[in-house]
């Protein structure tokens, strides 16, 4: 039996980096292909400034995750650090419109489910942004740790999946709601958490607790959305 060398090793998790990150872009684009992306095609209504920025850097967002899990595989690990401090900005910038589009959305009634009110609605994208922003953050500061910088940062973008996972034209997601595109959304946490255990026999404390605030904010925000309390927070929020 031979033993994996070091340079087997990163090539390996690189390649696993570099598939999460290509399966997140498809799933936004799925998502968000009949409403954003294709929009002229599937003859969708017009959308606001806020709006089509909103897309601009969640787009931006997900190709800056594809850039820098390319850069780290082609060894261009400086490039990869002054990229970085533009990843910061953008991550702010994702936050601000994040939580703007998501008010805006519910002032104008919009949901991705007919059986969920808006205001309830809310609940899931503004949960997820707070989720977004910790693992950011948490990325951020760690990121002179490389194994947990990274796990960090795709987990970051996989919490905010859910609003494309929503969107997919799939009827289990539309049957279920939101636990069902959220349940798809974890099975790309336990993906992570499974390649660790095949790979390392151990698994990374930044997939557990990257895991549990994306969990934390999911099952937040089925409990907040029905409530009282934050159905009032919420027309607060929209008036």
């Amino acid at each position: 039996m031979t033993t994996e060398t070091v340079p087997e090793a990163r090539q390996r998790e690189q390649w696993f980096f570099g598939l999460m990150a290509a399966l997140a872009a498809a799933i936004v684009f799925a998502g968000f292909a009949p409403t954003y992306y294709l929009g002229p095609w599937f003859a969708a209504p017009a959308l606001t400034p806020l709006v089509h920025l909103h897309g601009i850097v969640f787009t931006a967002w997900i190709a800056l995750l594809a850039l820098q899990v390319g850069l780290v595989a082609t060894g261009r690990t400086y490039l990869h650090r002054r990229v970085g401090v533009a990843g910061a900005v953008l991550a702010l910038a994702m936050v601000v419109l994040g939580v703007a589009t998501a008010i805006v959305s519910a002032q104008l009634g919009h949901t991705p489910n007919p059986a969920i009110p808006p205001l309830s609605f809310m609940a899931i994208p503004l949960f997820a942004i707070v989720a977004f922003a910790l693992l950011v953050g948490a990325g951020v500061a760690l990121r002179h740790r490389p194994q947990a910088h990274k796990r960090l940062m795709l987990l970051a973008t996989i919490a905010i999946l859910g609003a494309a996972m929503a969107r997919l034209p799939l009827g289990i997601v539309k049957a279920g709601g939101p636990p069902a595109f959220f349940g798809l959304t974890d099975l790309l946490v336990l993906a992570c958490v499974a390649y660790d255990l095949l790979t390392r026999r151990r698994v990374h404390p930044a997939w557990l607790l990257g895991g549990a605030v994306i969990l934390a904010s999911q099952v937040g925000s089925l409990l907040a959305a029905p409530s009282a309390p934050w159905l009032a927070f919420a027309h607060w929020l929209i008036s």
